[in-house]
């Protein structure tokens, strides 16, 4: 059975969390795995331009939209078992167009614990091992059992473990391979309690100590509190959650730059004024939000004609407010890029994928 077609000229801003994009030449939705292949190979086959869409959440797609073909996978299935040597973990399986936040709901409800700190995301679950998603301390790749998707390159179904999609921060291998998650398997707590709480904000929240377990369902609440004050959990009423989630990557400098670039920010802000960092794989993690508010961009701060703005909640977001464009977007965010790069020497980078247009 072939992918169903929709009219052309779908307006991707219909289907994407910043509500912008300009028109898809053509647009078909596959409800099942083998609709997701054929239409694939069709597409490869063919020579046609190909972009997947999962729950838009991630994708910033040009106002002259996309010419070619958008493929949105659609397919639902979960399923789990128990370990078969009689353990405590649960693998759990979803299907790629599964809504993340929904089976994250549905873990908390069986008691499978482990995912309840990526609560509230937005977007797909064939999206989550391709960013390595991640929240409060907690990423996929340290549940992710494995996954199956369909490899362009072959032009056939395959599967990879954890351990060979060389994860890292907001990336995996998968990433701009081009291939297809079909499904994602995750192994999972069957106790009902949380991973290890590793994020100071939330367990201040939970009144928990760093390094402990709690029920999941506590977890999940909170993290959707803390969310929501933030402008993070998607309400259409509200215009700070009209957003791709985090618009840019927290820096990642290697140790030789980290002196310079404290020195510099030290100059700007002040000696002796703490700057938030964190280890992580080649060298140390700046906040990107802190660097934002200290080069002068405030929550609420506003681009063209105040169509769009940064979040009045939550200065990583850049929000459309009803009426923005892509370009008005990508100027703005080429201000505060601009800015951060001017007053830190840091460059800032788009976590969200750019479709048909550039920053």
């Amino acid at each position: 059975m072939s992918a169903v077609q929709t009219p052309t000229q779908q307006a991707l801003a219909d289907h994407t969390t910043l509500r912008l994009g300009g028109p898809a030449r053509s647009f078909d939705v596959a409800t099942t795995d083998d609709e997701v292949v054929e239409a694939v190979r069709d597409a490869d086959g063919s020579g046609e331009r190909l972009l997947v869409l999962g729950g838009g959440s991630n994708l910033v797609v040009g106002d002259d939209g996309f010419d070619g073909r958008v493929l949105k996978i659609a397919t639902t299935g979960r399923s789990w078992k128990q370990d078969p040597y009689g353990g405590v973990t649960v693998y759990v399986d979803f299907a790629a167009g599964e809504n993340w936040d929904d089976v994250v709901a549905w873990c908390v409800e069986n008691r499978f614990g482990g995912l309840e700190c990526l609560s509230g995301i937005p977007g797909s679950v064939g999206a989550t091992p391709l960013q390595n998603v991640g929240a409060y301390g907690f990423e996929v790749s340290q549940l992710l059992s494995h996954v199956t998707y369909y490899d362009r390159e072959q032009g056939k179904r395959t599967g990879a473990g954890s351990k060979d999609l060389t994860f890292g921060y907001r990336t995996s291998s998968l990433k701009n391979t081009g291939h297809v998650v079909l499904g994602v398997q995750f192994a999972t707590h069957g106790d009902g309690l949380s991973s290890p709480i590793r994020y100071p904000e939330l367990a201040n929240k939970l009144g928990a100590e760093l390094g402990s377990r709690v029920p999941t369902a506590d977890v999940r609440q909170a993290v959707l509190e803390l969310r929501r004050g933030k402008g993070m959990v998607l309400d259409p009423a509200d215009h700070d959650t009209w957003s791709a989630g985090s618009f840019f990557i927290n820096p990642i400098l290697p140790e030789s730059q980290l002196a310079g670039v404290l020195e510099r920010i030290a100059e700007v802000v002040g000696a002796g004024v703490p700057v938030p960092q964190y280890p992580a794989d080649g060298g140390v993690k700046l906040s990107a939000a802190w660097l934002i508010e200290r080069a002068g961009f405030a929550k609420g701060h506003q681009g063209p004609g105040g169509r769009v703005s940064l979040s009045t909640k939550h200065t990583l977001a850049l929000t459309n407010r009803g009426e923005a464009t892509t370009a008005d977007l990508l100027t703005l965010a080429g201000e505060v890029r601009d800015g951060v790069r001017e007053r830190f020497g840091v460059t800032l980078h788009p976590e969200p994928s750019l479709v048909n247009c550039t920053l």
